[in-house]
């Protein structure tokens, strides 16, 4: 049996969960879902997501992790009682990482590309549609994608994934900061702010809701056990609502400031801002194309990028690599040999899947990558959050006694009596009907 890693400071864990929570979703997904529906009011609605359903679930996720000290794949068999059915749901963590990474690594090979090409300066024939279809491009960067994290994470957990994070979640919000005041300098973005920040409540509709709802819970990486992994590398010292309300807050700072560069930039150069999910790539590389020096802007803005996608990879592949190594016994570079091939291959369907492997598994147009979110965050994050709560607030799972006395172990903010019916009344029936209500509105479409 391997034994334990911890991490080396509380700094690292909050990195390390910030860094999994920040990343595609927060400045590609975020944005062009933003835009596609109506921008301010969903922003209300995705805050009021993670607060009040994000929030609980992170928390339950974190204090199963440090209770079980296992990896998700294990913990509901640790913490349930005797004779329980919970282990399946370790298993259904499992397909849920792996599944997530079958797109998400090449989504990042695609930011590595445009990364690469605006530090070389070749930008003129640069285009979405272009590189989604060539399969050398998609291959070579989904390889370099997948190699770098693996290479990264062959180091024990302090040398290798403790210390990149740290430095990357550093120079991602320096970034960050230097490209947003940027764009509000620009002429005409004013517009883009107003857009962004002034909520249309007549735009709020169930459709705005369920796509708010899926997206808070993609952007923490919640209800496939990616945050319960690092709560399982900590001790007892801290409280766990305090570090979850840490972790969500840099999340959403990272949401907000993506929003920020993206939105004026947008509406001063008149492009629109419902493209979907070419916004980040066709729409700002055009940005950056027609502005004063901006291959510079093109450059810093896609190694912003690299950072928070790669920082998720890492963060979701150490939680699939320390199942892997605890259902198998294999050591850590050994691990990292296997599931880096396993989810190479499982990529390839995404990478090809606009080429040689073209499919449509719903409608004209879809995807392969349609096909891997489909699964990941239109079922089994849902699900997945509604099992951990149904799991932490009642007895037929750990408990609702045995969770807050892990919960509130530690100095810093408790669970109060006061904060139960959200937790055990609220969330549980909440997401189950903006599951059902997306999959019947999926259907219709």
């Amino acid at each position: 049996m391997n034994e334990r890693e911890h991490l080396g400071s509380r700094l690292g864990f909050i990195m390390l969960s910030a860094g999994c929570a920040i990343g595609c979703g927060n400045i590609w997904k975020f944005p062009w879902m933003c835009g596609q529906y109506g921008g301010g009011g969903f922003v209300l609605v995705y805050i009021l997501c993670l607060i009040l359903l994000g929030m609980p679930v992170l928390i339950m996720e974190f204090a199963m992790g440090r209770a079980s000290q296992a990896s998700p794949v294990s913990m509901f068999k640790k913490l349930q009682k005797p004779k329980g059915k919970w282990g399946v749901w370790g298993y259904i963590c499992l397909l849920g990482n792996v599944s997530l990474m079958a797109f998400y690594c090449v989504v990042t090979g695609w930011i590595i590309y445009y990364f690469w090409s605006f530090l070389t300066g070749q930008t003129e024939d640069l285009g979405f549609v272009p590189m989604i279809t060539n399969p050398s491009i998609n291959v070579i960067f989904l390889l370099i994608t997948v190699a770098s994290a693996f290479v990264i994470l062959s180091f024990n957990l302090q040398k290798g994934l403790e210390k990149v994070t740290k430095l990357m979640m550093s120079v991602l919000f320096v970034l960050l900061i230097i490209l947003a005041v940027h764009s509000q300098l620009l002429p005409g973005g004013r517009d883009g702010l107003v857009f962004y920040l002034m909520p249309d409540l007549s735009k709020i509709n169930g459709s705005v809701v369920v796509g708010a709802m899926n997206q808070a819970f993609f952007t923490l990486s919640i209800g496939i056990g990616s945050m319960a992994i690092f709560g399982s590398y900590i001790g007892k010292e801290r409280s766990i609502m305090g570090e979850s309300i840490n972790v969500i807050v840099l999340d959403t700072l990272v949401a907000l400031l993506a929003g920020l560069i993206i939105f004026p930039a947008c509406f001063a150069f008149g492009i629109e801002v419902d493209a979907g999910p070419s916004l980040l790539f066709n729409t700002m590389a055009t940005v950056f194309n027609n502005m004063a020096a901006g291959r510079f802007w093109g450059t810093l803005f896609f190694l912003l990028m690299v950072f928070a996608a790669m920082s998720t990879v890492l963060g979701v592949c150490e939680n699939i690599l320390a199942m892997v190594r605890e259902l198998t016994g294999l050591s850590r570079p050994k691990g990292c040999i296997i599931c880096g091939v396993v989810i190479f291959l499982l990529g390839l369907t995404t990478a090809l899947g606009f080429s040689v492997l073209h499919f449509e598994p719903f409608a004209e147009g879809s995807s392969w990558l349609d096909f891997w979110d489909f699964i990941v965050s239109t079922n089994i994050l849902p699900l997945g959050s509604i099992a951990i709560a149904l799991f932490c607030c009642y007895n037929f799972g750990w408990g609702w006694d045995r969770f807050l006395e892990e919960a509130n172990a530690g100095v810093g903010l408790k669970i109060r009596p006061w904060m139960k019916p959200l937790f055990k009344f609220f969330v549980p029936p909440v997401v189950l009907f903006l599951y059902v209500y997306g999959l019947l509105h999926f259907a219709w479409k």
